[in-house]
């Protein structure tokens, strides 16, 4: 495979994803299937239309039409996309009990796991490589579940979930040159090139969302493609570097559970209290909060990518920054010191900034 055809792949895929998203919007406002504004939980201040996920879809099919990349379990992996894909529409158009979304969601995963593709060891210093055996479908299907979910919680400002999805296969892409991975550095460049062409529509003010049919297919296409060039990897903390890739949704998921579970609410229940949220009500605008969060998925990123060639000292510096941006998630998302930020304030007194304001 050409460079060059690579580069025409990306553009497929963004022209494409630019030119049918304003179709897609035609159609989701003919089945109603929009979003309306919300003062308890959303920030958009009109109706606006949904299912604009199903515009990324059609740039990545048209760019994997060119490229055609071939693996073995690739049949199941385009069907286990496809489930994925329905759930998130018929989400967007009649709303899922949060039970058949879940049931959705696993029997995507449980196709790809059944096909071969499945997470069967990690590499675990002192321990060397741990060998999952059965566990690992169990695994696999979690994995996939979590991260379609994780990309579904952060879509929550315009253009914060296909800028992060963007810049997390960014990632990965990085990382699948390095290692050499074909099939993996195709899928993530024509997933890249929908994303840039569905963000021209999404970025704020967004004229189209992307739902759960965006966030669902993303967070699967995101999962699938670690497994099969990530997971594979035999460096140090195999398992840590799909999860610092997506660290910014993965551990605002987690904050989420935790918080619903302290609150005794159903984890399904929506807040207002997401890292997102949390940016707009310490004063920042709409664009700079996604803003900033793009900085975070990019620092995950360049992270994970140091991690991945690092030498053991290298990845134990990187261990410790990690736990330092992790630090400035929770700080950010109000759990620790009641819900204060310190180490945001203490950062600003050093660079001589006065505190942001909260609205209100």
């Amino acid at each position: 495979m050409q460079v060059v055809d690579l580069v025409i792949a990306f553009f497929l895929s963004a022209i494409t994803t630019l030119a049918v998203t304003p179709f897609i919007k035609k159609i989701a406002i003919k089945l109603k299937c929009v979003d309306m504004p919300d003062n308890n939980r959303k920030k958009h201040e009109r109706t606006t239309a949904s299912m604009g996920g199903l515009a990324i879809f059609i740039g990545t099919a048209v760019g994997f039409l060119y490229l055609q990349p071939e693996n073995s379990q690739m049949t199941a992996i385009i069907v286990g996309a496809i489930i994925m894909l329905l759930t998130g529409i018929l989400d967007d158009i009649i709303g899922l009990k949060p039970l058949y979304k879940l049931i959705g969601q696993t029997s995507a995963a449980l196709v790809v796991a059944l096909s071969g593709v499945v997470i069967e060891k990690l590499t675990i210093p002192f321990f060397g490589t741990v060998y999952l055996e059965g566990i690992g479908i169990i695994i696999t299907i979690f994995w996939i579940v979590a991260a379609s979910n994780a990309i579904n919680l952060i879509d929550g400002l315009d253009g914060l979930a296909a800028g992060v999805s963007g810049i997390a296969l960014s990632s990965i892409l990085v990382l699948a040159i390095i290692d050499y991975r074909i099939v993996v550095i195709s899928l993530c460049v024509i997933l890249i090139g929908s994303c840039v062409g569905f963000l021209y529509h999404n970025f704020h003010p967004a004229k189209i969302f992307m739902g759960d049919t965006g966030a669902l297919f993303l967070g699967y296409s995101i999962a699938v493609i670690s497994m099969l060039g990530l997971f594979k990897n035999v460096a140090l903390f195999s398992f840590i570097i799909p999860i610092m890739v997506i660290a910014l949704p993965v551990f605002d998921t987690i904050l989420s559970i935790l918080r619903r579970i302290i609150k005794r609410e159903s984890i399904a229940t929506a807040d207002h209290e997401h890292i997102h949220y949390r940016l707009m009500e310490m004063g920042y605008s709409h664009k700079t909060s996604v803003i900033i969060l793009y900085g975070f998925s990019v620092f995950f990123g360049i992270l994970a990518i140091t991690f991945n060639s690092g030498a053991l000292l290298t990845s134990a510096i990187t261990t410790v920054v990690l736990i330092i941006g992790i630090q400035l998630i929770v700080e950010i998302a109000g759990i620790a010191k009641g819900g204060k930020q310190p180490i945001l304030d203490r950062i600003r007194k050093i660079i001589g900034t006065e505190k942001v304001k909260r609205n209100g």
